[in-house]
């Protein structure tokens, strides 16, 4: 008896490894390639802790362009190359300082941050009277009297009851790309703006902000604030509502820079003139590392490529990786991209971008016609066993964005986000932060999705008849 159930079990297991599709088959062995073997997190740690934050125009971005090349160079794939592109170079320069003050002497220090872009404070610092606002719609409602010669506090905070943190983070980020310019047409000083982060802790969160047409000579200087720094002054506001707020930053602006793209590619043994992308921005902010924002996915992508041929598949289009320079501050290299593309008549038909931390995948969003949407829910089966099979229509990523035609597919890597404002462009966006199995698990099944669409194109639209 016991040898018929020894022999029914090891019969049982054969039918079920038999029964696997071929790419069942080829999927696992992506994921196993990816925990066993994986380089990202070698790559990661060597980006976040040997070079560090990579604001573009600075010279570790220069060093990340030029340790990327090199370890793409190592893998032997067919092609790797630097695409310039010009960038803007933004400088921090010293500390900044704030504090506020509810009586002649009486002050209480507040942690800040300069935002990307803005100008400096007069070189005493600016101390001025303060008025809060919960979003820019309010500052028409206030008016030049109530605003004239104040600093603006923008205290909208993300919304904590939105499960997508990216909707609660687009729900009020506007405070702090267009925050300066509003206010200053109202005759302020300058601004604060709470820091885009669920969490509340002492970390200020910087960000890109604009100036829009705004003159030079009217450009007000704009800082960001920790969410502990905004509850105390919202709340020493109400019981004191004659505060002043003092802030002291030395940031700069100069010429443009040149920089690279760094791009690497399989050539395509079918269709070599059909491309699929995959990337992830090299640049970050000068806070941390930039380890989830967006080492995680510039590493994910570069292993994509080597996935590929350590899991023994000949991709029939070509696969290319970009490392795109200046998302943060400009997306320059991802506009200078397309731009060279459309120049080239390159034929993109698919594009995957990692821009949303480290952290455990769990699905992907698609930009595309319906029908390659319909096509895309059919291979969720394929994924459930690695639980990643969250599939929904909705955006792909900035850098990709400006590729986009009818009938390309975008598809963002969705990782799981609720900790991921806690250190989007702030100082604790670090390597510590960053799970080395959460991290391949995202490489793997970016590696999988490009496989799928390789192996079986893209649905596209027909042609209209003229």
């Amino acid at each position: 008896m016991r040898f018929i159930k020894i022999t029914l079990i090891i019969l049982l297991s054969s039918c079920h490894v038999f029964g696997q599709s071929e790419d069942e088959k080829q999927i696992k062995a992506i994921y196993n390639a990816a925990l066993t073997k994986g380089k990202a997190y070698d790559w990661l740690n060597y980006l976040s802790n040997q070079i560090g934050g990579r604001l573009s125009g600075s010279v570790q971005a220069q060093q990340a362009v030029e340790y990327t090349k090199s370890q793409l160079d190592s893998l032997g794939i067919d092609r790797v190359w630097l695409q310039p592109v010009m960038v803007p170079k933004w400088v921090r320069g010293t500390p900044e300082f704030a504090y506020f003050e509810t009586a002649p002497g009486i002050t209480s220090d507040v942690p800040i941050c300069a935002l990307g872009g803005s100008v400096a404070t007069p070189l005493n610092g600016i101390k001025a009277s303060i008025i809060e606002v919960n979003g820019i719609e309010q500052l028409v409602k206030l008016g030049k009297e109530k605003i004239d010669g104040k600093i603006v506090f923008y205290n909208k905070p993300m919304d904590p009851t939105l499960i997508s943190t990216f909707q609660s983070y687009s729900g009020c980020v506007d405070q702090r790309y267009a925050g300066a310019a509003e206010a200053a047409k109202f005759g302020a000083v300058g601004v604060i703006v709470r820091s885009m982060n669920l969490r509340l802790d002492d970390l200020p969160h910087t960000g890109s902000m604009s100036y829009g047409d705004t003159a030079e000579s009217e450009r007000i200087p704009a800082a960001a604030i920790s969410t502990n720094g905004a509850e105390l002054l919202s709340t020493t506001l109400k019981l004191s509502p004659n505060t002043k707020f003092y802030f002291k930053q030395n940031c700069k602006l100069f010429e443009d820079v040149e920089s690279f793209n760094v791009i690497g590619e399989i050539r395509g043994s079918h269709y070599p003139n059909e491309i699929m992308l995959v990337g992830g921005h090299l640049d970050s902010w000068d806070l941390g590392d930039g380890s989830h924002d967006d080492g995680a996915g510039c590493v994910q992508s570069m292993d994509v490529l080597r996935l590929l041929k350590e899991s023994g598949y000949r991709p029939q289009r070509t696969i290319r990786v970009v490392l795109f320079m200046n998302e943060e501050n400009g997306l320059r290299g991802g506009n200078k991209y397309a731009e060279v593309a459309k120049n080239k008549n390159e034929n993109h038909v698919f594009a995957l971008e990692s821009d949303a931390g480290g952290f455990t995948p769990r699905g992907f969003s698609f930009d595309c016609s319906e029908s390659n949407f319909e096509k895309v829910q059919s291979w969720k089966r394929l994924f459930e066993p690695y639980l990643v099979h969250m599939f929904v229509r909705g955006g792909s990523g900035a850098d990709i964005g400006p590729l986009k035609n009818d009938g390309m597919v975008l598809a963002g890597l969705r990782p799981d986000s609720q900790r991921y404002f806690d250190h989007h462009h702030a100082e604790n966006d670090t390597f510590e932060h960053v799970n080395k199995r959460e991290l391949e698990l995202g490489a793997a099944s970016m590696t999988s999705l490009i496989y799928l669409f390789d192996k079986y194109g893209i649905i596209k639209p027909p042609k209209i008849k003229g």
